[in-house]
């Protein structure tokens, strides 16, 4: 049978090929019940313990404390820039660390329920760097302070998460997570709250998973939505509405997969060697050139552009050589590498579901077409 192509998609993302084969050997019939997982009552006793199992291997898989409560919700990171202002903002001051288009989105939709701050922003870099976190200006009385720890866009993440505390600030520290999420350890004794779609490393499109610290509950502003009530949500086990079923079923065989490759360490060392390698290729290259400050470059999401003949990168997707090399990636198997429309050029992100294999055929691949260019 022919290996399928190797996709470095932004997300969806690409996911592990033994989950999609179990849940194609279940699809008609989850383990002798007579029914597909899409087909169950969310309040049944089977997807009931498909749900409890998804969300106790998720809590060890990222070593999450009991002061946490796992959420499964939906709506995407982009409803999330709504929610968590609705339930943590109090209609105050809210703290924004601006890295790229995400974070930048973020504070846009808060701005809509309180006053929306900006602590720091990268723009003036194009958001090819980080502002130093004691740089950054941090309102006494913020209710929380947001920061996304890695743009997929821009191509930059933080190394390690702020401690606001040695900052002088006591606000939370909310984290948009949705392309690091196990991929990497997390410093949970510096976070308020975390969220992020499944869709990156988690999972399919439709799940959000939020993790909010239990103290943080119970603060919605009352036009907070009921099904987006943080408090409504943990106190009814995420069943308060009818979730996203397949979602979290497709999210727990992947939990389960994470698992069995030796969990966020493994996987962290691993991200770690795919990113070198591709980060290796581009430095070492006459064609291809990353803008972003090597020490905030992302593990997940790694951007770069091609070179005209005069030795300048190359944005417009429409350009001859940018063509030419996407129908030649294409070709070999290699899907997806178009950059986000706002920034041009490539991107390959590098989740964990892809092998390191599938970096070393891209790294193949840019080496010939640079050859014969």
């Amino acid at each position: 049978m022919m290996a399928r192509p190797y996709n470095f998609s932004a997300g969806p993302a690409a996911m592990p090929e033994e989950v999609l084969q179990s849940a194609a050997r279940d699809m008609l019939n989850w383990q002798g019940s007579g029914m597909s997982v899409m087909e169950m009552s969310h309040r049944g006793k089977e997807f009931t313990s498909i749900c409890e199992t998804a969300e106790r291997d998720l809590r060890e898989l990222l070593a999450v404390p009991d002061s946490f409560a796992i959420l499964f919700m939906q709506g995407g990171g982009l409803a999330e820039n709504a929610i968590v202002p609705l339930n943590l903002g109090q209609g105050g001051v809210m703290d924004f660390v601006l890295t790229g288009s995400w974070s930048e989105k973020s504070h846009q939709e808060a701005a809509r329920y309180g006053s929306a701050r900006i602590a720091a922003s990268g723009q003036a870099q194009a958001f090819c760097a980080i502002p130093a976190p004691s740089t950054w200006q941090i309102s006494s009385n913020a209710q929380y302070v947001h920061v996304c720890s890695n743009e997929t866009i821009h191509g930059v993440e933080f190394d390690e998460l702020p401690d606001l505390q040695a900052l002088g600030s006591a606000a939370p520290l909310v984290v948009d997570f949705s392309s690091h999420v196990a991929s990497r350890s997390l410093q949970w004794s510096r976070v308020g709250l975390a969220f992020g779609g499944a869709q990156k490393n988690l999972g399919p499109a439709g799940l959000t998973l939020v993790v909010v610290r239990k103290d943080l509950l119970g603060r919605a502003l009352p036009i907070c939505p009921s099904a987006f009530n943080y408090q409504l949500v943990a106190q009814n086990n995420s069943m308060y509405n009818t979730p996203p079923t397949y979602a979290i079923y497709m999210a727990g065989l992947t939990f389960q997969w994470l698992k069995s490759q030796g969990g966020v360490a493994a996987l962290e060392a691993r991200n770690l060697a795919k990113a070198r390698l591709l980060y290796s290729c581009i430095d070492g290259s006459q064609l291809y050139t990353n803008p972003v400050d090597p020490s905030v470059r992302s593990r997940m999401n790694v951007p770069f552009f091609l070179r005209d003949e005069k030795g300048q990168a190359i944005a417009d997707p429409s350009h001859p050589r940018n063509t030419a090399f996407l129908e030649g990636a294409r070709a070999a198997g290699l899907l997806q590498l178009k950059g986000h429309k706002s920034v041009g050029g490539m991107r390959a992100s590098l989740y964990n579901a892809m092998p390191l294999e599938g970096v070393q055929a891209l790294v193949d691949y840019m080496r010939e077409f640079e050859r014969e260019v």
